[in-house]
């Protein structure tokens, strides 16, 4: 799964898997906005009124200001909403 930060030029910055893209158009699913909270970040789910049977979004390359990568301990987070219950151990190391 290709999931990806993509910048709409209504300001909103949306996390969201990548189904398929082409030079006019990019299909995502599993949206959720990014909410800038006092030194922090909060997530909301973007288009919730989305039928659930047919969940992907199609948006015009028009509407897209940039797409990036998703900063790890991000991604991270999004995989705990979305990642089908995998949730990864902290990276810290264990002494003995």
């Amino acid at each position: 799964m290709e999931v990806k930060l993509l910048r709409i030029v209504t300001g909103e910055e949306v996390i969201a898997e990548v189904v398929e893209e082409n030079a006019a158009e990019v299909t995502v699913r599993n949206g959720l906005v990014v909410i800038p909270q006092a030194n922090q970040m909060g997530f909301a789910p973007w288009a919730m009124a989305i039928d659930k049977d047919n969940p992907d979004l199609t948006i015009s390359r028009t509407h897209i200001v940039y797409v990036a990568e998703v900063d790890p301990t991000i991604r991270d987070k999004y995989d705990q909403v979305y990642g089908a219950g995998i949730v990864k151990p902290s990276k810290k190391l264990i002494l003995q």
